[in-house]
C-alpha cells in the first residue's frame, strides 16, 4: 500500500482538489432552475454587469459591513419566474430553494421577495465592503439586510430552485 505521503504527486493532486483550486474557482455560475421557462446559468461576470444595490448588515462580533448585490427578485425575473402582475393566485404558492455548495438551504417565498409584497430587499451579493468575495463566503451569497439573525444569507450560493406547489 502507498500511503499519499510517500507519493507527492498524489499529495499535490489531492490538496489541489481539496482547496477548490481549478475550472470551477476561475468561473463560479450561479444555476436557476425548476419551475421556470428554462434553466439559467449565470457567471459571475453575467452578475457584474447587472444593476447593483447596497444593503449595510450587522454583523455578529459588532461593526457593520457593506454587500453589493443583485436583488433576488431581478434573478427570479430574468430567469422568468412569476413577478409583478404575474405573481397572484397560484402563483403565490411557490417558493425558492437556496442551495449552498456545502448543501445547506433555505426557503424563500416568491411574494417575500417581490418588492410588490414585502419591504425588505434580499441581495444575491457578489461584492462585500466593495471587494469580490472568495469562500467562505462568496462568490455568490445571499444577504437579508433586515433579519435579526442571519441564519438565512446562504453562503456559497450555487443554485436557486423555483417550486410551485400549485400549477
Amino acid at each position: 500500500m502507498t500511503l499519499i505521503r510517500d507519493n507527492p504527486a498524489r499529495w499535490c493532486l489531492l490538496a489541489l482538489a481539496a482547496i477548490g483550486l481549478g475550472g470551477a474557482a476561475d468561473n463560479p455560475t450561479l444555476t436557476i432552475q425548476g419551475d421556470i421557462p428554462a434553466s439559467v446559468v449565470l457567471k459571475a461576470d453575467d452578475v457584474a454587469q447587472m444593476p447593483h444595490l447596497t444593503v449595510s448588515v450587522k454583523e455578529e462580533k459588532g461593526g457593520k459591513v457593506d454587500y453589493q448585490g443583485v436583488p433576488l427578485a431581478a434573478l427570479l425575473e430574468r430567469a422568468g419566474a412569476p413577478a409583478g402582475k404575474q405573481l397572484r393566485g397560484k402563483a403565490l404558492a411557490s417558493y425558492v430553494l437556496a442551495t449552498a455548495h456545502d448543501g445547506y438551504q433555505v426557503v424563500f417565498s416568491l411574494a417575500e421577495v417581490s418588492p410588490e409584497f414585502a419591504n425588505e430587499t434580499i441581495l444575491v451579493a457578489d461584492r462585500r465592503d466593495g471587494k469580490p468575495m472568495a469562500a467562505p463566503l462568496g462568490p455568490f451569497r445571499i444577504v437579508c439586510a433586515n433579519d435579526q439573525a442571519q441564519s438565512r444569507g446562504v453562503r456559497m450560493l450555487e443554485k436557486l430552485e423555483v417550486v410551485r406547489l400549485r400549477k
